[in-house]
């Protein structure tokens, strides 16, 4: 009965998927939904966008292991990097009325620098959307009793998920994600009141792990922990603010200030949420000790489903394992879209000519989704990584390449195209020296090295002469848009609402 139900959620899904692709007409409704999105809906898929695999079944597992120091990341990191958007960046960009990230850093460095942060951005997309599509094989194999095996799962979920996403695109992604942030709201409240009264309430939860030690949230007085703990903070932060899929949220807001808060409000019920699950894993060490001890050191990403499948009632099972669907679904379609959105915009089309018509574009934007879909289920297939380390360390690409040249951009008016190459230089050399030659475990990691060594390389190649070419904006650009970032600093505008066709950036 629990498959049953899955596969009919799952049909459903896909047929409201389909109705959305009806509103895709150009480029523009199919990557940011024609910048139509009222608040509602904003705050939704930046809620169901970050609230996947790895809040479900990942952040549990690391904290049942780690406690709450594990955890620093995600689900802190990560909160706060919606917030910080909404609140630093999110103005500024809205104002640009751009299709992809990508757009920015041509728009304010030039060709070079777009192609190299939007490679970047495309490949940090990997291990994001592979968690996404591990956690599918893993569910349906679950719920099919192991008649459905983990590999078959997979291919079934990305396919599925790519049929609604190719059609509708954004305006598909935003719609079946506030129909899901409903089902994950509920599912995990209903799930977790449900095991609640299993081990006697939350305050026994609660106490227990307290006594565990699972609370202690600070590093040790230890320069090396403090610098790893930072790094790790740092990592889903900032790594995660040049995404094209929080960009495509932005964007796709109706006015400037629903993308502002919509990223604000989002980020908070994020963060708020993603402790349910963590409540339910925890309970099982009460309700089950012998099953998380067989599966902690094993598998413990399969602690949480193992605890619903044994313990709780059909009907608690159909709610948790409809909220993991929709956390899974409404991530992997946002993860989806958004690197093959500017794949297509910021590194085909320039390649192809930019008097391909925007119903050709189209076209191309959907191809390019099924190419990526393949490629990354390949990629979970053969990734042993844990979902969460897939998520953390897909950050780290556009930590050290993407996010120094973003904030340089918006809002430090000497930065030049010279300055951002540098940063990205710089960024990924000591980045990937540490990781290939360094030691195992190195006094400061690589990540974090190479995030300081793209603040350097952003200040010297901006304040040195001009060698790198012609490949600087017109003053007049360069002007408008530290007046962008300047303004937001102070009074934030309602902007008027224009639907301009998109057929060239």
């Amino acid at each position: 009965m629990l498959l049953w139900f899955v596969i009919t959620y799952w049909i459903i899904s896909v047929g409201i998927g389909l109705y959305a692709a009806t509103r895709v007409h150009n480029t523009r409704d199919f990557a940011i939904a024609g910048r139509r999105l009222p608040f509602y809906m904003v705050t939704a898929t930046v809620f169901a966008t970050w609230f996947g695999s790895e809040t479900v079944l990942g952040i549990p597992a690391t904290f049942l292991k780690e406690g709450l120091h594990g955890v620093v990341a995600d689900p802190f990191g990560a909160s706060m990097c919606l917030i910080l958007v909404g609140l630093f960046f999110a103005a500024p960009l809205y104002r640009m009325n751009l299709l992809t990230i990508g757009d920015f850093y041509k728009k304010k460095f030039g060709r070079s620098v777009e192609v190299l942060t939007t490679i970047a951005i495309v490949i940090s997309y990997l291990g994001w959307v592979g968690a996404q599509i591990t956690a599918l094989g893993l569910v349906f194999n679950v719920v099919s009793a192991g008649e459905i095996s983990k590999l078959a799962g997979m291919w079934i979920g990305s396919g599925t998920i790519l049929i609604y996403t190719f059609f509708g695109g954004m305006w598909a992604v935003a719609i079946t994600d506030f129909l899901q942030m409903i089902i994950i709201v509920i599912g995990m409240l209903y799930i977790g009141g449900s095991v609640s009264n299993m081990v006697g309430g939350v305050g026994v939860v609660v106490e227990h792990a307290a006594q565990a030690g699972k609370f202690d949230f600070w590093p040790a007085l230890d320069l090396k922990e403090i610098i790893a703990f930072a790094a790790a903070w740092v990592t889903m932060m900032f790594g995660s603010i040049p995404q094209q899929d929080v960009f495509q949220r932005v964007q796709s807001s109706k006015t400037e200030k629903i993308a502002i808060w919509g990223a604000v409000f989002g980020g908070g019920l994020y963060f708020v949420f993603a402790f349910v699950p963590m409540f339910l894993a925890y309970s099982a060490t009460l309700i089950d000790p012998k099953m998380v001890s067989d599966l902690i050191d094993t598998d413990p990403q399969m602690i949480l489903p193992t605890l619903v499948m044994q313990h709780a009632p059909l009907f608690a099972q159909v709610m948790f394992f409809g909220a993991l669907l929709s956390a899974i679904k409404s991530c992997a379609s946002a993860t989806l879209l958004a690197p093959s959105v500017t794949f297509s915009e910021n590194i085909l089309k320039p390649m192809l000519g930019h008097k391909l018509s925007d119903h050709k574009m189209l076209h191309t934007m959907r191809g390019v989704t099924v190419v990526f879909t393949i490629l990354v289920t390949i990629y979970a297939m053969n990734s042993k990584a844990s979902i969460f380390k897939m998520v953390e360390n897909a950050y780290q690409i556009t930590l050290v390449a993407a996010f120094i040249p973003l904030v340089a951009g918006i809002y430090w008016k000497r930065s030049t195209n010279q300055g951002a190459l540098a940063a990205i230089f710089c960024g990924l050399s000591v980045w990937l020296s540490i990781l290939v030659f360094g030691p195992e475990d190195p006094f400061v990691p690589a990540q974090f090295a190479g995030l300081f060594a793209s603040a350097l390389g952003m200040i010297v190649g901006s304040l040195l002469p001009n060698v790198a070419g012609g490949n600087l904006p017109e003053e007049p650009e360069h002007a408008q848009l530290h007046h962008l970032a300047a303004s937001h600093t102070g009074h934030v505008a309602e902007q008027p609402h224009h639907h301009p066709s998109h057929t060239q950036t």
